[in-house]
């Protein structure tokens, strides 16, 4: 890619304390990021071992126009997850991208497993095994401030790390990205912890030439327009994806007390509008980035007994506000900010930990659970009860814990409330609650993600399809993403990076590429995709879709589950035939 004679991979064995690296030219043809990460996990992938066995490899990868261009800030991984026993792929921002960059690394794979906790120091010239002792059982914000005292490369440094979740192998621990940023979904927490892999610290401070730079400048002048003169992504930077509270919550499509209703009067409470005018004190952006959508509010937090407080920086967004606030009836941002810091530091999803405690407290009403499981009483809008449980998530002190630290959908098989968990392929749901395109697209997603084809902004276009039509537009969307994902754009930039510009921008770089090409490139990748979630055990007819999603509105209209069973046989026929 940008270096010389193929695709740099750089390969770590943590057991035999080993690294190699190799020039991939195999590798050119998927361009980069999730293309060569789906090709680098079918090579390496065990798929009849468990998620937590040292052979099982983690992928870490970047694209040719990783900050390169505008908002392309991302970076993806990919694992078996231990949350769906299936496909891992996760995507995080802030500076890993450029870290990778800098360091001379399109991708890297860690096999293994360290004899003690660990962390990797990587640069363009070596890698180092070092001692994590010290640091294992700490938070993911001790953590960090201790590993910028220790690792060089300031402003070219980026700092990956778990907390006392991933630690603890809870199946949705996430790995945190230079404080403010994850990769959240899916458990890679998780497979960082089993494998005593407690941080990963990459630098480095490499420059490389840019094959056309006359044309470069024109492209990425252009790019840079749209991004910052056009409306596209100002909601981005202004309220921030809070923003979209108070719109889908008057349309009916805010996930609401574990889905039991919709919209609520108090959502007003959880607003971007709120979080910005009582809380955000800045905004910060990506390497690369100029939008500056990550929105920081000012959390103060008791730290001991009596009159002793201080004052933390948290982010926040509305998949957290959801999670941690809407799906639990919270109604004040104070308490929604004291979950999220508390998922923060223990390195948790807070999608997964919202919906996992959501479900609990509706299997406690129902009476499936009771106070001997739950060590507490947990009931929707009161915060005390859900730090206390995400405690126990960590400590896991019984049985009850120690199964919903492995993920709602197991939870429910055992305890009971199949029917009203928020659980699609066995992964916890976004915060949309739009109809139908939003269900089939997490449903059958290559990661069960809303991201995976934007299902909900389907749903919203409100165009009246035939269920034949709505399928291939979730399908198409995918494809899509899969192209924009090989490069690692931020998805927020989805709209000004149209593969047009994709291709002149590459053209730039020293890379032909037509449109169509990208687009057979993100249809490849999603049938690799396919072939690896075959391989480890998914079986598309065992997707079912819980009875709270049609029996709860969504945008004001109640869905018809014959019409959400054709739509599934539909999509199944469509998937079977990749």
């Amino acid at each position: 890619m940008f270096n010389q004679g193929g695709m740099r991979v750089l390969t770590i064995d943590l057991s035999r304390r080993k690294i190699a690296i190799e020039r991939r030219q195999d590798l050119l043809n998927w361009l980069g990021g999730v293309g060569v990460a789906t090709q680098l996990l079918k090579e390496h992938l065990k798929p009849e071992l468990d998620p937590f066995h040292p052979d099982q490899p983690i992928i870490l990868a970047i694209g040719p126009m990783s900050t390169v261009y505008p908002v392309v800030t991302k970076a993806v991984a990919m694992f078996k997850s231990p949350l769906t026993g299936e496909l891992g792929e996760s995507y995080a921002g802030l500076r890993i991208a450029m870290a990778m960059r800098f360091a001379g690394y399109d991708a890297i794979v860690i096999k293994g497993k360290a004899e003690s906790p660990a962390y990797l120091t990587i640069t363009p010239h070596q890698v180092d095994f070092n001692d994590a002792r010290a640091l294992w059982g700490l938070s993911t914000e001790e953590t960090g401030r201790l590993l910028r005292q220790l690792s060089p490369g300031k402003g070219h440094r980026s700092t990956l790390r778990i907390g006392q979740a991933g630690e603890k192998l809870v199946a949705y621990a996430g790995v945190n990205v230079d404080t403010y940023r994850h990769f959240g979904r899916l458990g890679l927490g998780a497979v960082f912890g089993s494998k005593n892999l407690k941080a990963i610290v990459v630098h480095g401070d490499h420059n490389y030439p840019i094959a056309r730079p006359q044309e470069y400048q024109r492209v990425y002048s252009k790019i840079f327009r749209k991004v910052v003169e056009t409306d596209i992504m100002e909601k981005y930077h202004g309220l921030g994806t809070t923003g979209n509270v108070e719109p889908l919550n008057e349309m009916g499509g805010l996930p609401v007390r574990n889905l039991q209703a919709s919209s609520y009067p108090e959502a007003l409470n959880l607003s971007g509008e709120t979080f910005a005018q009582e809380t955000l004190i800045r905004k910060i952006a990506c390497a690369g980035c100029p939008v500056g959508c990550i929105h920081i509010g000012i959390h103060r937090r008791q730290f001991a007994e009596g009159y002793e407080y201080e004052s933390v920086a948290v982010s926040y967004d509305h998949e957290l506000v959801y999670a941690l606030g809407t799906m639990l009836g919270l109604t004040d941002h104070r308490h929604v900010y004291a979950l999220i810091e508390r998922t923060e530091l223990y390195g948790l999803d807070s999608i997964s930990t919202g919906v996992a405690l959501a479900w609990a407290t509706e299997a406690q009403e129902k009476g499936l659970i009771g106070e001997e499981e739950l060590l507490t009483h947990l009931a929707f809008g009161q915060p005390e009860p859900y730090l206390q449980a995400m405690d126990y998530l960590i400590k896991q002190p019984n049985e009850f814990y120690r199964t919903l630290a492995q993920g709602t959908w197991l939870a429910a098989e055992r305890y009971g409330g199949t029917e009203f968990a928020c659980v699609l392929g066995k992964n916890e749901v976004a915060g949309y609650h739009t109809g139908y395109a939003n269900i089939l697209g997490q449903a059958f997603g290559a990661r069960h993600s809303h991201l995976d084809n934007g299902g909900y902004a389907i749903d919203q276009e409100r165009k009246d399809r035939t269920p034949e039509e709505l399928v291939d537009a979730i399908i198409q969307e995918e494809e899509i993403r899969n192209t924009l994902n090989s490069l690692v754009i931020c998805l927020f930039a989805r709209k000004v990076y149209d593969l047009a510009t994709v291709a002149e921008g590459l053209k730039a770089l020293g890379y032909e590429w037509t449109e169509e090409q990208l687009r057979q490139l993100g249809r490849e990748i999603y049938r690799e995709k396919m072939v690896l979630k075959r391989q480890l055990g998914f079986k598309l007819e065992q997707i079912t879709v819980p009875r709270r999603f049609w029996e709860t509105p969504a945008l004001g209209r109640q869905l018809d589950p014959e019409k959400m069973e054709q739509l599934r046989q539909i999509m199944i026929g469509r998937l079977s035939q990749l």
